[in-house]
């Protein structure tokens, strides 16, 4: 049985993230936790790439660009969806959510999703370090996972060529 081990060893690892400003406080209050998060893992500050955008629908976009392009191991999304008195809190929450796999699965690229959908800004800022936190570590850890799989997949392609 092969065992494959995470690895939280941010060194070299290129990160792209898009936070949404709707809700900007609750927004830059993660980017902030994020990218230290991110630092403290060993990620260069030169190896990460902010992108800001109006917000959470606006989000899958700028992802599927970032990932298009190849530049990045993993992306993060970041921001923060709050109910109000109307079903657009729905339709936000479901549609970016949604989005924002879709974005992963169709370019091969991890994605940790922070975006917080909560009932009201309290619960959004009780959730902040956790949830910023556990993106940058979601990020390293799948970012160097994928890279160390698709290692595998080439040398298992040139092993065959040798044969």
């Amino acid at each position: 049985m092969n065992i494959i081990e995470p690895s939280h060893n941010g060194t070299h690892l290129r990160i792209g993230i898009v936070q949404a400003r709707f809700s900007n406080e609750i927004g830059s209050a993660m980017l902030k936790v994020c990218t230290d998060k991110l630092i403290a893992l060993g990620v260069d500050t030169d190896n990460i790439t902010v992108a800001t955008v109006p917000g959470a629908l606006e989000v899958a976009l700028v992802l599927q660009n970032m990932a298009s392009s190849q530049q990045y191991d993993a992306l993060i999304a970041l921001g923060a969806v709050i109910r109000g008195e109307t079903y657009h809190f729905e339709l936000v929450a479901n549609e970016s959510g949604a989005a924002i796999t879709r974005v992963g699965l169709d370019y091969n690229i991890p994605i940790a999703n922070a975006i917080l959908t909560t009932e009201n800004d309290e619960q959004a800022h009780v959730r902040i370090e956790e949830k910023a936190t556990d993106a940058a570590i979601v990020a390293v850890e799948c970012g160097n996972l994928i890279n160390l799989l698709l290692e595998d997949q080439i040398d298992d392609a040139f092993e065959e060529d040798d044969e």
